[in-house]
């Protein structure tokens, strides 16, 4: 029971690599590697999700400026019975 904590850690994260301890040690830290930055990667994607939860909505305000400019009139607007869909 007294086994070697790096031996252990080898074993959960997958099978041995190779017959060679030697290169199975440097396999499992590539997969130490790749699993660490996994952790931290979703790390930041939960602090991120919680710091913006329940954040208040932003609200913007429109307010119309009067112009000088004369207003459309109707009378210009295009109209056409063509489905330009199907062309």
């Amino acid at each position: 029971m007294t086994k070697n904590p790096w031996r252990l850690w080898a074993k959960a994260i997958g099978e041995k690599a190779s017959k060679c301890d030697r290169e199975s040690d440097r396999i499992a830290a590539i997969r130490t590697i790749i699993f660490a930055t996994y952790l931290i990667t979703n790390c930041f994607i939960v602090a991120g999700v919680i710091r913006h939860w329940n954040k208040p909505p932003i609200v913007i305000e429109i307010y119309e400026v009067p112009s000088d400019l004369p207003q459309t009139k109707e009378e210009r607007i295009l109209k056409t019975n063509r489905n330009f869909a199907y062309d």
